[in-house]
């Protein structure tokens, strides 16, 4: 009989959580889990580039594709030059990464980090102006 590595196990462990959490998630919260996984893969990544580990092409490839797929969440007949914005701004970050991961410039990895990170820090600011002030979940005394 042989048993899973602890890593193997772990990782499983973490997907069935991730697994759980999206299904029970609104719209809204997925898109703010896709923005905290493609930050979550980028540091990673980042950790991996500055000891030369060339896994760091593969999680960068994920953050990729994460960006690809917000693209693809997108809707221009309700967002209009909002959603174009987005587009522009995804595209822009999922550039830059391929550089990133072409060149090993960690300053590249930091510049799509803090523009992702003003962008899920305002995705979380609509959803607490969407639940309103007196809504379950919502913080007392938050202007």
């Amino acid at each position: 009989m042989s048993y899973p590595s602890p890593h193997s196990a772990l990782r499983a462990y973490q997907q069935v959580g991730i697994q759980a959490a999206a299904s029970g998630a609104t719209p809204h919260a997925l898109i703010g889990m896709l923005l905290q996984g493609a930050l979550d893969r980028i540091a990673t990544a980042k950790g991996l580039m500055q000891r030369r580990d060339p896994a760091k092409g593969a999680l960068i490839s994920k953050a990729i594709s994460i960006l690809g797929g917000l693209r693809d969440s997108l809707n221009f007949e309700v967002g209009g030059a909002l959603s174009s914005n987005l587009d522009s701004l995804y595209e822009y970050c999922q550039h830059r990464l391929l550089q990133a991961n072409m060149s090993d410039d960690l300053s590249l990895l930091d510049e799509v980090t803090g523009l992702l990170r003003e962008i899920k820090e305002a995705w979380e600011e609509i959803g607490d102006e969407a639940r309103g002030p007196l809504a379950p979940g919502a913080q007392a005394g938050r202007r």
